[in-house]
């Protein structure tokens, strides 16, 4: 058996079979530039596949070596990827500079770090595993554009009708370029190292030559744009930089902003870090002890058991243990199969998050039901849940060896929980309201009550909702 199909085998064994045989027959027949940066989210809508079923199974093909996982920061202008990592630990926190948007941006794990996944040069070698053998065309594609652009067929084409020169540039090697200056706003740009230099194209046209000397270095940095009028213009290039370079003269115009307007949902970091696969099987790739990355929206379930320390003492503690560890394991199971993650459990309690409130308030309905069965198969009302929500921002930071989440947002939804009373859930009024949430409450019938309260550590009156 040789080593491509023991790891299809395995992957069919750890993961749905459909998703399984999605992802070997693109390894074994997909075109190069589909196999590198895969983006999970276009993948299941492009084969048919829910997108965490698509997530689950990328995930395990990369715990099993079938692929590379990539942490990447993007601009959240133009597209482009920043920053390409093996590891969210790569990614800092403070801002990040475009060279082509000439704007600076501070990393959120919301829409600026996708994760994609390439496969593995030991499954199958691609030419994105060898980035000097890359086109221009074809290095934008698959390397410094993000999964998130949705680059059309004829990606090629378009690139010669908005790139009036290009040319590949070895280290220490120069290039003279002689073309014609049309009257539009131009850029000068390197693909690999992202240098850039911004030229302002207005006025007369001129008949007389003009010259401008592009250097590109491994030291991008913001360069003042360079005024010009219409006509011919030689530039000279140099690459300073260690690598091969791609610099090009590209129109920013009508072409190149429709091309970069297209766009498609992605795999965020947040998603990732909010889903139970990613928990519980690649939990020691999270954040250094030190590193805090922002997230702006995060939806946070709490969970507890009333009563548990009188269960204990009237079944007894192995009676009991059994009966909260069968709770915990349907809880695990719901949050997993709303795509969500349970973060960490804490005594009878869960914590637990969601991508957003409407996952959260149908794993929540679902937790209800689901220990008023097991009370029901027992005979008895030992389980009675209080469950509480809350979204907002937060930070992901790493305590105790484990991914964690810090911050108002994390403290309001545990207290939002401490207010319930058995079998009751209360929701903050962010989480209610979301128009997704109102549509699955009032598919099930339900009209939330509208409370205020005070909430310990938060100075103004909270307004929530109990949901019945």
């Amino acid at each position: 058996m040789s080593e491509a199909d023991a790891g299809f085998l395995a992957l069919r064994q750890a993961t749905a079979q459909q998703a399984a045989a999605v992802i070997e027959e693109l390894v074994r027949s997909g075109a190069d530039h589909e196999l590198s940066r895969i983006n999970p989210l276009h993948l299941a809508r492009h084969k048919g596949l829910g997108e965490d079923e698509a997530i689950s199974a990328l995930l395990h093909a990369a715990r099993l070596g079938l692929f590379d996982l990539s942490w990447n920061v993007l601009c959240p202008g133009c597209g482009g990827v920043m920053q390409a990592s093996a590891t969210l630990k790569m990614v800092r926190s403070e801002a990040y500079h475009c060279e082509l948007c000439a704007a600076g941006y501070e990393p959120t794990l919301d829409e600026m770090v996708e994760v994609t996944f390439t496969v593995s040069p030991r499954l199958r070698r691609i030419a994105a595993h060898d980035p000097e053998s890359l086109s221009m065309g074809e290095y934008c594609r698959q390397l410094f554009w993000s999964s998130g652009v949705d680059l059309p067929a004829d990606f090629t084409d378009l690139i010669d009708d908005i790139v009036l020169e290009h040319v590949e540039l070895p280290p220490g090697d120069r290039a003279l370029l002689s073309l014609q200056l049309p009257s539009e706003f131009v850029i000068v740009f390197d693909p690999v190292t992202h240098s850039t230099q911004f030229l302002d194209v207005k006025g007369e046209p001129t008949r007389e030559r003009q010259q401008v000397t592009f250097v590109i270095d491994d030291v991008a940095g913001h360069t003042e744009p360079i005024t010009l009028r219409p006509g011919p213009l030689r530039l000279s290039i140099e690459n300073r930089s260690p690598s091969r370079a791609l610099p090009g003269v590209w129109v920013a115009g009508k072409g190149l902003h429709d091309l970069l307007g297209r766009r498609r949902p992605f795999l965020t970091a947040k998603r990732l870090l909010a889903n139970q696969t990613f928990r519980d099987i690649h939990r020691t790739d999270t954040l250094d002890v030190d590193q805090r990355l922002k997230i702006t929206s995060l939806t946070f379930l709490f969970t507890d058991l009333k009563g548990s320390t009188e269960l204990y003492e009237r079944v007894g503690d192995l009676a009991a243990y059994d009966i909260v560890r069968s709770h915990f394991a349907v809880l695990h199971d719901i949050v997993g199969e709303e795509a969500g993650a349970v973060v960490k459990t804490i005594g009878d309690a869960v914590m637990a998050t969601f991508p957003t409130p409407d996952r959260a308030v149908a794993a929540a309905l679902r937790m209800r039901d689901a220990m008023a069965a097991l009370n029901r198969e027992r005979g008895s009302e030992d389980l009675l849940l209080k469950i509480g929500m809350h979204e907002g921002p937060c930070l992901a930071v790493s305590l105790n060896d484990r991914q964690d989440f810090f911050g108002q947002t994390v403290n309001i939804a545990s207290r939002v929980q401490n207010l319930a009373l058995s079998r009751a859930i209360f929701a903050t009024d962010r989480v209610v309201e979301n128009s997704e949430t109102r549509q699955i409450l009032a598919e099930s019938g339900i009209e939330p009550t509208p409370l205020r309260a005070a909430l310990r550590g938060v100075a103004a009156e909270v307004a929530l909702y109990e949901i019945p």
